[in-house]
Order: structure tokens, then C-alpha cells, then sequence
């Protein structure tokens, strides 16, 4: 009877067992892949090639009939070939001898002739031609020569003269005579205090890159050179290189460190062969950005930033005396909005547009010559974007805005135009998606722009619109019948609150394509912190990096934002991380799932695994160390998860830097205990800064977590990752651990590798599908 008993028990514990385990559909997933999926689909975008001083354009489009070229006449209406595809062939076989397939013609560097709107050049099998669009007569030009890449060179804009580097100095000569005589323009540079590109260079006395900016009237240029000499070096090593190991070094400043790259601003006057070298000191340790004027050169604007990224002034500089004219003055706690920030100088200084969160929403403002604000150009609980074209002979700006709205998801770029007072505003792309923006460069041909828009679920479709919006030509709109055949369907667009009960966030679930309604589903989500984007795609897209393949297995993929991860919200949403920089972002995820998973029963929300690149690396890790009962396998790949050992910006700025000031006594001083302060009185100026990590909670580990780097990341240092893999081993933890040769931040070639190993890292934890195969492509 005990016998019968166990042998009932066995069976019945195999029986749960198999029931609970699930089989990873790898075959689906591989249908998937980028590689796989670009078969089946063709562009995406038209990217229009604007014809020099005109309102034409052409532009290729690749469908499943073939890759096509076409020419665009937006006030005829009129689009037609740019030339007949068998034609073509046919004449360049009869030059070369050689067959082309004609529905995909290997035509490289199509370019229209100056002053010609029907006639071009373009590049194919190593020969260049010439192709008249009214004659329809192709000639061949010439063999194509190798390029001798001269990156050394920076022309001047009419390239009359070559400015260049060598041993940290700079050298200039006449362009059109490589041989005339270089002349040599400083003394002063050196190693780590360089004017060149590569200023840690100590073997090179070749011509090298110079960081040299020319005014259009080539009067003069400028340079602006750091002083990195005290700022302290990191180092990676490439284990395969051949014949042996090599080891890069290069400097690196980190949050709160004492010796941070200092810039300085120096102007050459090719006439008088003068330097001028303004004062623009204002802060200790503060940044700067220049802007130069459109045409002249008589003078440069300079934004100078405090380093606690909480304070800057706008000044103009006289190139020629080096007076510092202060302008304007904003301050913005806790940061400037980094990503948004926008000055652009109008009329050669006579105005400025100014974006500014003052009011909490980022909106342009307008300033005279002096500083003085003329105006609020747009106003509104909405955010504006990157302004996309400046015209200035109609003085109307055309921009992306997010929010403005109502009831559309605020990550959509929805563009506007309005003029410089702030009438006339009108929105030109009204459909609700995400946009995209070209116009003609010249604003006497401004009339119309191309625009491309779509959605997670909506097909990708370009049109021409003229400068009030309507829609005057249609161009083209994505073929999705083929890799539908292949069983694709959209993702699902979804909103939810955030762990505070009242924001709202936008995100977008993947499904299985043969997905079972009756079945529970492991879910993943695909993350990033921000806060300069987050990881939701809106823009259309088969493959979602690597969310439709993943699903296919037998997942549930979710990515959804959170607070503090865009800078097209409120800035108090941008801002939320502020100070808190490991864990802002993992109550949103956790909540947003628990959400989907009371509104889905397909969700399986005992079975969470979650990956993220970068970014995305250090929050998934965090959030294994910090939920661990709830999260239980993650990938988290070249995660920052040690901000205290990335760069000075990204602490600084994102998490807070502290500015310590200490009094310096003086020898008077020291007698009298009774002496108060005096603005006379003189500080030294640290800073100090402290970001939470993630190896210092390493020890909460429950679940399954892969971590994976890039040897020679330069980046995100590898050692962000190793302080995590000691602190997993100090303390006793299981969890796997792979680095990759040979590549930086991304992962590039070993992409591919990387990805199948997502899947079986996800598939054997969350399906409970393990697998013995060595062979990574036989699943």
C-alpha cells in the first residue's frame, strides 16, 4: 500500500511539472528577428533631398516591387521617376558590360549639378555618370577614386584656407595649394591642454582634426580647447587584439571629482592674425556653449553654466576686443532640461529665442539685442520641442510640441507654426501620430515641407503639406501585406497610472502571434530610466528592437514610461529622479504591471522578468535588488550601476552636485573671532556628490539575473558591472555573467548572440524551458 501510495505521488508530481513548465516557441521567435523580418518589409520614410535653392526634391522608396527613385515638384503636383529603372540599367550595361538587377540598382551619391535642377551625378559598379532628366542621356564621368579621407582638414566656408593640428597646436594654409606654407597659429598647446581632436595623442607628428568653428564670412574662426591635464584617467583593455592585449586609456572626470575638463574660448582674426581670448569666468568649474550669427563676425554668443547645472547667463562676446556683454540670467531648480534647451539668434543678435521651463511647461521666449524679454511666443500646459525652421523673412517658427492636444499621448511630435509675437499659431500636422519634419533650407522656397507620420499601430505614410498644413500630395504609404502574411499584427497601445494614483503613463504591450487567451503569460518589461527618453517606442516599428521576437517565445512584453523619464512632460515628471537616481523609476514599472494585471488575465504577474540596455541595465538590476520578491529574472546589459564612477554630467546633473564653500581666513583673521562676512571676503569652492548603487543592495538577490558588458565599453566602464558581479559574490549569489570582446557601448556584431541569449535566459526562468543544446541556432 506505502508503495502504491508514492508511486501515485510521483506521477502526480511529474503531471504538475509538466503542466507548469511551458515550451519557449523559438521557431516563431526566429521568424522575428531584424534579420529575418527586413525581407519582408521595405522603407519606412521618405527622406526627402531637397535640390539646392529650390522647392524640389528626390528621394528613393523601396517596396516589394523594387527600390525606386522619384522626383518631386510640390507646385505642380507632380511626382514621376527620377528615371526609368530599365533604362538606366541598360544604358550603364552598354558603358560597363556588366547586367544589373533593375528593381534594386546599385546607384550610390545621387547628386544634382549647382544650378541645375535636371541634371546629376551619381555613382555605380566603381564608375560615376552623369544623367540629364530631359535628354534621359547617360555618359560616363570618370572611374570613381578611392576617397583619401583628409579628416585632418577644417575648411573655411568658402575653403579658401585649411586649419588643421599637429603635436597640440594650431597650423593654417591656403586650400587651393596643398603645397603653399603652413603657418603656424599657437605655441601654446600641449598634451591634455590640446587644440587638436586627439589631445592625449603623444606619438603622432602627422596633421590631425582641429576643434576649429569658422564664421560664415570667413573673417574669422574660433576654437574652444580644455584644459583636461588634472582630470583623472580611466582605462579598458582589449583582450583580443592582436599580437597582444592593448590597454586605452583616456581622461574621464566623474561626479564630484576636484579636476573637471576646464573650457577656453579663443578667436583668431585671419587679417590682423590676432587672438582674442575673452574673460568668461564667472563660476568655478562652470560650462559653456557657443552660438555663432548667421553671416557676420563681429561678435559671439557664449551660455555659461554654473556646475551645480542649476544657473546660467546668456553673453554676447565682441570677437575683436573680447568685451563679455552679460545679456540675460535664468535660474532652473533642480536642472536645466538639458534635452530641450534651445537658444537661436536671430537677425545676427538683434533677437533671440529662448526655450525656458520657467513657468513649469517649456515654452519659447523672445529677447531684443540687450536681454531684454519682448515677449512669450507660446504659452500653454504643454511642452515645446526642438524648434525645426526658422523663417526669417515671414518671422514664423515651425516646432514640435507634446501635450498641446487633448487626448492624444503627449510623446506624439504634433508641429506648429507661429510667428515671432506669438499670433498666428496654427497646428500644420493635426493627425493623431508621431511626426517628422522637412522643409527646404531657403526661406524663399519655404512653402511646403515633407512629412512623415505613423504609430505602434499605424502604418508609416509621407505626404507633402504646404507651410499651412494641408495636405497637397500624397507620397507613400507602407506596404505591411508581406510580413503580415508571415503572421505579424500590431502591438496594443495601453495607459495607466503611475504609484501615485494620478499620472498618467503611456506604454505598449507585445503579444505572441499565436496567442492563446486561455493561457497564463510570463510577463517582461522592456525598460529605460531616462530622464532624457524613455524606452516606449512611437514611431512605428515591426521589430521593436528585440520586444516582437521576445513575445513570440511565449511572453508577454510590456515597456511603459514612468516618472522622471521624459523631458516632453511637466518638468516636475522630468524631474522626478532628482536626487534619487537608483530607485525613482521602479515603483512606476511595478505598479503599471500589477495594473495591467488586473485588467488582463492572460498576465501571469507571479512570473516578471524584466531587461534594459545602459540605462536600462542599471534600473533592471535595481529593480531585482530592490523588489526582489516581485521581479524574478532580469538582463541587464553595460548598466551604469555605479553612477558615482560614470560621467560628471549624467551624476551632476541628473542625481545633484553640492557646492561647498569654505571661507579662507586670513591672517587678520585668525585674532578676530568678532569679524563678520564681507562680500570681500574670499571661498574655496568644492563640490560633492553621492549616488546610490546598485552593489550596495546586490545582497538582496532572489531571482535570475544575467549581467553583460562590452570589454572596451568607454562609455559605461566595465567596472560598473564588476562592482556588482563582487558584491553578488561577496555575498554568496548564483547568477550568470558574460562579457563581450572587442566592443564598446553597443554591442554590434554580437548582437545577434546577445539576443538569442536573452531569450533562453527568459525561458528557462520564467517558462521553466531548459535546454542542452550548445549550438546557440538550435534551439
Amino acid at each position: 500500500m506505502k508503495k502504491h501510495f508514492l508511486l501515485l505521488m510521483s506521477v502526480f508530481l511529474l503531471a504538475s511539472l509538466s503542466t507548469s513548465a511551458q515550451t519557449a516557441n523559438f521557431e516563431l521567435a526566429n521568424k522575428f528577428t531584424k534579420d529575418n523580418v527586413k525581407k519582408y518589409i521595405g522603407s519606412s520614410r521618405v527622406n526627402p533631398n531637397w535640390i539646392e535653392n529650390s522647392h524640389l526634391f528626390w528621394y528613393s522608396y523601396k517596396t516589394s516591387d523594387g527600390n525606386f527613385f522619384w522626383f518631386v515638384d510640390p507646385d505642380k503636383r507632380m511626382k514621376k521617376p527620377l528615371f526609368d529603372n530599365n533604362d538606366l540599367a541598360s544604358k550603364v550595361t552598354a558603358i560597363t558590360h556588366k547586367p544589373y538587377n533593375v528593381n534594386d540598382l546599385p546607384i550610390k551619391k545621387i547628386e544634382f549639378e549647382k544650378n541645375s535642377q535636371s541634371s546629376f551625378t551619381f555613382e555605380m559598379d566603381d564608375l560615376k555618370f552623369n544623367y540629364n532628366m530631359r535628354t534621359k542621356w547617360v555618359s560616363k564621368i570618370d572611374t570613381v577614386k578611392k576617397e583619401t579621407k583628409h579628416k585632418w582638414k577644417s575648411y573655411s566656408p568658402d575653403s579658401t584656407y585649411i586649419v588643421f593640428a599637429r603635436q597640440h597646436n594650431l597650423y593654417m594654409m591656403r586650400a587651393d595649394d596643398t603645397d603653399s606654407t603652413e603657418t603656424q597659429l599657437t605655441t601654446d598647446g600641449t598634451r591634455w591642454f590640446s587644440y587638436q581632436s586627439k589631445g592625449g595623442d603623444t606619438t603622432s607628428d602627422k596633421r590631425l582634426k582641429a576643434w576649429v568653428y569658422w564664421f560664415k564670412d570667413e573673417k574669422k574662426f574660433y576654437t574652444v580647447r580644455y584644459d583636461m591635464r588634472k582630470v583623472k584617467e580611466m582605462a579598458v583593455v582589449n583582450s583580443v587584439a592582436n599580437p597582444r592585449p592593448t590597454v586605452e586609456t583616456y581622461k574621464y572626470a566623474m561626479p564630484g571629482d576636484e579636476h573637471i575638463g576646464i573650457p577656453h574660448l579663443e578667436i583668431y582674426d585671419i587679417a590682423s592674425e590676432n587672438w582674442t581670448k575673452p574673460d568668461l569666468s564667472k563660476w568655478k568649474d562652470q560650462s559653456i556653449r557657443t552660438y555663432r550669427p548667421s553671416k557676420t563676425s563681429d561678435n559671439l554668443f557664449v551660455i555659461r553654466k554654473k556646475r551645480t547645472c542649476d544657473e546660467l547667463e546668456l553673453v554676447k562676446v565682441n570677437t575683436s576686443t573680447g568685451d563679455v556683454k552679460p545679456l540675460f540670467s535664468e535660474k532652473s531648480k533642480p536642472y536645466f532640461n538639458d534635452q530641450m534647451n534651445q537658444l537661436h539668434v536671430i537677425n545676427e543678435g538683434q533677437e533671440f529665442i529662448w526655450w525656458s521651463e520657467r513657468t513649469g511647461w517649456g515654452q519659447l521666449y523672445r529677447y531684443d539685442a540687450d536681454g531684454n524679454l519682448k515677449n512669450q511666443i507660446t504659452k500653454g500646459n504643454y511642452v515645446v520641442g526642438q524648434v525645426a525652421r526658422i523663417d526669417t523673412a515671414s518671422n514664423t517658427l515651425y516646432y514640435p510640441a507634446y501635450g498641446k492636444e487633448k487626448g492624444y499621448d503627449p510623446y506624439y511630435d504634433i508641429y506648429y507654426r507661429t510667428s515671432f509675437d506669438g499670433s498666428n499659431t496654427r497646428t500644420i500636422t493635426p493627425e493623431e501620430a508621431n511626426h517628422h519634419f522637412s522643409m527646404p533650407k531657403t526661406d524663399k522656397h519655404a512653402n511646403y515641407f515633407v512629412n512623415n507620420y505613423s504609430r505602434v499601430d499605424l502604418a508609416p505614410k509621407a505626404v507633402v503639406r504646404d507651410k499651412n498644413g494641408a495636405i497637397i500630395m500624397e507620397l507613400e504609404t507602407m506596404d505591411l501585406s508581406r510580413v503580415k502574411e508571415l503572421g505579424w499584427s500590431f502591438p496594443e497601445k495601453f495607459v495607466v497610472k503611475a504609484d501615485d494614483g494620478v499620472t498618467d503613463l503611456h506604454g505598449v504591450i507585445w503579444k505572441p502571434f499565436d496567442f492563446d487567451s486561455t493561457r497564463k503569460y510570463p510577463v517582461i518589461s522592456y525598460v529605460y530610466p531616462g530622464p532624457q527618453t524613455e524606452a516606449v517606442v512611437r514611431d512605428f516599428t515591426v521589430t521593436a528592437r528585440y520586444n516582437t521576437a521576445l513575445a513570440q517565445l511565449g511572453f508577454v512584453v510590456v515597456s511603459v514610461g514612468h516618472r522622471g523619464g521624459s523631458p516632453k512632460r511637466h518638468k516636475y515628471y522630468h524631474t522626478y529622479g532628482y536626487d534619487n537616481l537608483r530607485d525613482y523609476a521602479l515603483k512606476d514599472d511595478m505598479f503599471a504591471l500589477q495594473q495591467l494585471a488586473n485588467r488582463y488575465d492572460y498576465i501571469d504577474i507571479n512570473k516578471v522578468g524584466i531587461f534594459g540596455h545602459s540605462g536600462g541595465g542599471f534600473m533592471s538590476t535595481a529593480a531585482m535588488f530592490a523588489y526582489p520578491d516581485f521581479y524574478k529574472a532580469a538582463v541587464s546589459s553595460a548598466g551604469n550601476h555605479d553612477n558615482n564612477i560614470y560621467n560628471k554630467w549624467w551624476g551632476e546633473t541628473h542625481h545633484g552636485v553640492k557646492e561647498v564653500k569654505k571661507k579662507i581666513k586670513k591672517q587678520e583673521e585668525v585674532k578676530d573671532s568678532t569679524k563678520v562676512d564681507s562680500p570681500d571676503d574670499e571661498y574655496e569652492i568644492t563640490f560633492k556628490s553621492k549616488i546610490p548603487t546598485n552593489p550596495t543592495i546586490a545582497r538582496n538577490l532572489k531571482g535570475h539575473l544575467m549581467l553583460v558588458h562590452g570589454e572596451i565599453d568607454n562609455n559605461v566602464h566595465p567596472a560598473n558591472t564588476m562592482r556588482v558581479v563582487k558584491a553578488l559574490m561577496d555575498a554568496r549569489k548564483r547568477f550568470d555573467f558574460m562579457i563581450i570582446p572587442n566592443v564598446r557601448h553597443g554591442f554590434s556584431q554580437y548582437s545577434p548572440y546577445f539576443e538569442k541569449m536573452i531569450w533562453y535566459h527568459f525561458s528557462e526562468h520564467l517558462l521553466g524551458d531548459y535546454r542542452n543544446n550548445v549550438d546557440l541556432d538550435l534551439p
